[in-house]
């Protein structure tokens, strides 16, 4: 079955099986950020947009997606310039080794997009689907909380 998907901006025909996820689709058309790992939503590591909602790309199928948005993290950075949520996450230490941050990067983007100044509380609740096998979260949530100080929101105390 053929469909069109728009990814980051592009739009992609693409030939589907009709049972095929998204997360095959994208890794198949280049998105290698979207990474397979748990395959029963329970890790986040799969984690994409659709239409700036995060979505596990494991457990939905790629024919739902036609018609709809999707973002990978490939589309935050811009002209080599890396988006603040990956910057903040580099100058936290919160990339780790970089298997989930993926996943972190496209959560944290969805919820400062509805809650520009989020607290630790919501942040936590957020990142509640993303496991990071090497940081404990800590520094995840300072990244996000750096960029509500740096916009001027929430105070440091």
């Amino acid at each position: 079955m053929m469909l069109e998907l728009t990814v980051n901006g592009r739009v992609h025909s693409v030939e589907i099986n009709p049972g095929e996820m998204l997360l095959d689709v994208l890794r198949r058309l280049g998105y290698k950020s979207v990474r397979r790992s748990c395959d029963n939503a329970s890790c986040g590591n799969c984690t994409v947009l659709l239409d700036g909602k995060p979505i596990l790309s494991c457990t939905t199928f790629a024919a739902r997606a036609t018609g709809h948005k999707i973002e990978t993290v490939e589309s935050l950075e811009k002209d080599g310039i890396l988006h603040p949520i990956q910057e903040s996450l580099l100058e936290t230490g919160g990339a780790q080794c970089g298997f989930c941050i993926p996943g972190f990067a496209l959560t944290a983007k969805a919820l400062l997009e509805e809650n520009p100044e989020p607290t630790e509380e919501e942040i936590r609740e957020a990142l509640n689907g993303n496991l990071c096998r090497c940081t404990g979260y800590e520094s995840q949530i300072r990244a996000i909380l750096n960029i509500t100080h740096k916009r001027g929101g929430l105070s440091n105390d």
